[in-house]
């Protein structure tokens, strides 16, 4: 695959402003004295992000594929973890929603550049 610039990227992009949406969701009265959560919260968006970047630096497709998959696996992570923060009153239903949404989003083009990735080098 030729690399480009990670920044390039819409999938980073799109992990970059979830990173982002988390540090100001869980800098909320609520969450933000609960540590444990408020920064496993953290590392998984940031975990996302960063992923993507690593992986796209790499040289070859299939080490890309496997931090792509990382990053996918956090965002189930992030997901569950923010319907923990709903579930305890943390955060409110609408936000726990737009991020959800956002993050399937985010996992499924994830999943659509692997399957990319895979069936190009199957070609080969």
């Amino acid at each position: 695959m030729s690399k480009s610039n990670f920044k390039e990227l819409n999938i980073w992009q799109d992990a970059k402003d979830i990173a982002v949406d988390i540090y100001k969701i869980t800098d909320n009265c609520n969450i933000k004295n609960d540590f444990s959560l408020r920064d496993q919260m953290r590392r998984a968006a940031v975990s996302i992000v960063s992923n993507i970047a690593e992986g796209n630096d790499r040289e070859t497709d299939k080490e890309f594929v496997r931090f792509l998959y990382m990053a996918k696996g956090s965002c189930a992570e992030l997901i569950s973890q923010l319907n923990i923060a709903y579930d305890i009153g943390y955060i409110k239903e609408e936000v726990m929603n737009d991020m959800e949404k956002k993050l399937i989003k985010t996992s499924n083009m994830i999943g659509a550049l692997i399957q990319k990735i895979c069936l190009r080098e199957q070609s080969k």
